[in-house]
């Protein structure tokens, strides 16, 4: 078995608890107008490895998990890739390595069931808290990422929910307050994070000769990101 992959990050220290070695996987089949890797969306791309070659690189870097720390995989998105990532999970397990998911939620599976049952922590990253923005700046339906958020409070999973806070589309009290009711409502979620929009990525957009969605609007401030933090 093989996967394709994005990248990889040695000493990763915002993805998930403590430090963590980090996958990103290559392809997702979302197009969220806030993306920061637009060169992760094909299939096509990456680099092939064995899981087994990913949990070899991630042991080197063990002594420096501690107690909190471990192997992370993001996307693109995870998720397309289940039976990979599930394999990578199952064998950091077995070397006694945390493993946490970093994912849009929106594949749910028998493969994403087996990956969730190797899985110590999922962060959730919910875009907006309604149909319409997943219609129209993420390119799927909202239900499902909630679906898969039950199936992860019905199996106890701990859950990290997470929100990039984009200006004019997800940063007022409302959307925010929505967010935290809906966080109160699934006992597995036992911590949310607001992350500021950033556009550092339209080097990438300009390379690859397409045009960032969201140029137009500007990164929140501190001011803002502790207005809503405080609400939350």
């Amino acid at each position: 078995m093989t996967g394709r992959v994005h990248s990889l990050q040695s000493l990763g220290a915002v993805d998930g608890p403590g430090v963590r070695y980090v996958v990103f996987m290559q392809g997702c089949p979302l197009r969220c107008a806030c993306c920061h890797n637009p060169d992760s969306w094909s299939f096509e791309g990456g680099t092939e490895y064995t899981p087994e070659q990913i949990v070899e690189k991630m042991l080197h870097f063990r002594e420096y998990f501690g107690d909190d720390g471990g192997i992370t995989v993001s996307g693109g998105e995870p998720l397309a890739q289940a039976d990979f990532v599930s394999e990578v999970f199952s064998l950091s397990r077995e070397n006694g390595v945390n493993t946490c998911l970093d994912t849009s939620g929106c594949i749910m599976s028998e493969s994403v069931e087996r990956l969730l049952d190797n899985t110590d922590r999922v962060l959730l990253d919910i875009k907006y808290t309604d149909a319409d923005g997943y219609e129209k700046y993420v390119g799927t339906q909202y239900d499902k990422v909630i679906s898969f958020l039950e199936y992860l409070d019905l199996h106890g999973i701990p859950t990290t929910l997470r929100q990039v806070i984009i200006p004019t589309l997800n940063d007022g009290e409302e959307s925010v307050g929505a967010l935290s009711r809906l966080a109160s409502r699934y006992s597995c979620v036992d911590s949310v994070e607001l992350l500021p929009f950033r556009k550092i990525c339209q080097m990438k957009y300009d390379k690859m000769g397409i045009k960032f969605p969201l140029a137009h609007i500007p990164e929140p401030d501190n001011k803002t990101m502790e207005k809503l933090n405080k609400l939350l």
